[in-house]
């Protein structure tokens, strides 16, 4: 399994998983022994005096610590320190981590269904989402969460209530919920597989569509698919732009990365790793189809773009297949591969380096952006009072029988926009609007 992510908390983490097959790629090799007996010279194969210094730290903790420190306790907390020594991501990961971390590259868990915040101390239902528990029980937006199967939620963090509400699919479980004030009642609910989504998408304008990926999981790839499939069905037509939005994306699944990648792209190299061991040398090229259709293209990336957006952004930046729009990325450009252990646990360690499609290795530098465009506060100002020609009394109409076009006064306010309040996505637009003009599009 191989994994890249930016972060060491399995919480925030994102894997990026290469298959099956890789599970097994760091299983030790042993060379063949020539001769019955081994020259005078040969260096031991484990570091006795090293082991034999690890023994006695052992046996000085045990005696001489302040509390008493059971075996167990003192061997995971060495591998633990072995394995993080190595890099910031390599780790040691025990059941619950490497359940979690199973959980964030399917996008699938079992839970509720319900997107919380927290709110004067107390856990708040920001959205159910749809077809789940949840929803089907009729919890809604702006409910008060006060009890978890009787215990209050008062002073709980959103991640302690968090865990509470996921848990074995199928259990049942008793909310006890407040709505707008009124009289608590109680909801009881069984736990379900919950798929989380990881692509939105929508048109921004008549033409131009928007895709947003939150992180790359296993499904990834085929929700781009399906989201390009969609916004050039809500256009009717060929889109005159797109904006692949990659900002804070922590990374995710290597193959998604290469699918979304593939997307856009119809030949040529899309990443390539290197490492030790044989299985960690991996090459991946697009293929001929194009879900794209070659639209014009604009990528937004920021400093939160790491490991799998990298891929992404660094093949269609080599591949001069879009633009690149932002800040520079994380620089996160190795490869971790998860390797599961008994009693379910699991070693994620740092097997390869990957690069792009000129080669370049992105570890520690990151990407950087065509065109620089910082984050920035957009306020609109309200128009004065300016007039124009068609408001003046007795004016002459247009010589080729078009309507006046005279100062709108009040009018119904125009709906919310994603890019009404983006600064960076509003850069990208108007980029890609000019890209269509230049282009006659």
């Amino acid at each position: 399994m191989l994994h890249l992510s930016r972060l060491t908390s399995l919480a925030l983490a994102i894997a990026i998983v290469i298959g099956a097959p890789l599970a097994h790629a760091a299983e030790k090799t042993t060379p063949a022994t020539t001769a019955a007996v081994a020259p005078a010279n040969a260096k031991p194969p484990l570091p006795l005096d090293e082991l034999r210094t690890f023994a006695e730290v052992m046996d000085r903790v045990k005696a001489a610590y302040v509390e008493p420190v059971d075996d167990k306790t003192l061997l995971e907390n060495a591998i633990k320190g072995m394995l993080s020594n190595l890099d910031p991501h390599s780790a040691y990961l025990g059941p619950e981590d490497f359940q979690e971390l199973q959980e964030s590259t399917s996008g699938e868990f079992g839970g509720l269904g319900i997107e919380v915040g927290v709110e004067d101390g107390i856990v708040k239902v920001v959205s159910p989402i749809d077809d789940t528990p949840a929803s089907k029980a009729g919890i809604e937006a702006g409910d008060l969460i006060v009890k978890i199967n009787g215990a209050p939620t008062q002073g709980q963090t959103m991640q302690e209530a968090v865990d509470k509400m996921r848990g074995k699919i199928g259990e049942k479980i008793t909310l006890t919920l407040v709505r707008d004030g009124g009289t608590p009642f109680d909801v009881t609910l069984a736990r379900a597989t919950i798929q989380v989504k990881s692509v939105k998408a929508q048109m921004l304008e008549n033409g131009y569509g928007y895709i947003r990926i939150t992180q790359f999981q296993v499904k990834t790839g085929d929700e781009v698919g399906k989201a390009l499939a969609k916004l050039r069905k809500d256009n009717g037509k060929k889109m005159s732009g797109l904006i692949l939005d990659l900002r804070n994306n922590p990374g995710g699944v290597l193959q998604s990365a290469v699918q979304v990648a593939d997307h856009f792209l119809t030949k040529g190299l899309i990443v390539y790793t290197k490492g030790r061991i044989a299985n960690s040398e991996l090459r991946f090229s697009a293929d001929p189809a194009d879900a794209s259709e070659g639209v014009p293209l604009v990528v937004l990336i920021n400093g939160g773009s790491a490991s799998a957006s990298e891929i992404v952004a660094g093949a269609l930046q080599d591949q001069k297949r879009g633009i690149l729009m932002g800040t520079d990325s994380f620089g996160k450009g190795s490869v971790q591969t998860v390797l599961p252990l008994n009693n379910d646990r699991a070693l994620k360690i740092t097997t390869a380096l990957y690069y792009t499609p000129n080669g370049r290795s992105i570890q520690a530098q990151g990407i950087n952006p065509d065109i620089v465009v910082r984050r920035a506060k957009v306020t609109n100002e309200v128009d004065g009072e300016n007039y124009k020609e068609a408001d003046l009394l007795g004016h002459l109409g247009n010589g080729n029988g078009g309507a006046d076009k005279p100062t709108l006064k009040g009018g119904a306010a125009a709906k919310a926009r994603p890019q009404d309040d983006d600064f960076q996505l509003s850069q990208a637009l108007s980029l890609l609007k000019g890209l269509s003009i230049t282009r006659g599009n």
